[in-house]
């Protein structure tokens, strides 16, 4: 019997075994290719979703363990009005290979969800866990402040 998982606020019929990441559900049966597999193992944050208002490792997750909707860059890129996030990461020219944006993006939405006005410190706290190989560390946390209301360019 086929499992029902919102994501961006729609209903699925998943035909995955339970056991299965939601990372490969989004990505091999909703077609879905915000999220990325970076390791596999939680430790990089290329698969980041928002499973209710938490960000979360879609790569660890079993789709059976999904209770809450998922959200995805694609649907908080979707939202009307949009997220100011998203423009933010693009006034600051955030992504050079992009492999990471996704990720990053998710992880600072839900963050600034929680804490509209995030400081520096408490972004570069939220995104330890997310790795960049590019580089663009830097432009990345620009463009989260400039969201949270900080630092203006």
């Amino acid at each position: 019997m086929p499992l029902t998982i919102v994501v961006n606020r729609q209903p699925h019929a998943v035909n995955s075994s339970p056991d299965t990441p939601l990372l490969y559900v989004l990505r091999n049966e909703l077609q879905l290719n915000g999220p990325k597999f970076g390791c596999g193992l939680a430790q990089c944050g290329a698969c980041t979703v928002h499973l209710g208002d938490d960000a979360v490792r879609s790569c660890v997750l079993p789709v059976s363990g999904v209770a809450l909707p998922i959200t995805t860059v694609e649907g908080l890129a979707a939202q009307n009005p949009p997220n100011p996030l998203i423009a933010s990461f693009v006034k600051h020219q955030a992504a050079q290979c992009g492999y990471c944006i996704s990720g990053m993006v998710m992880t600072s939405a839900a963050l600034l969800k929680q804490k509209p006005h995030a400081t520096r410190a408490e972004i570069i706290a939220a995104l330890d866990g997310n790795l960049c190989r590019c580089g663009t560390h830097l432009r990345i946390l620009e463009a989260v402040e400039d969201a949270a209301g900080g630092k203006q360019s």
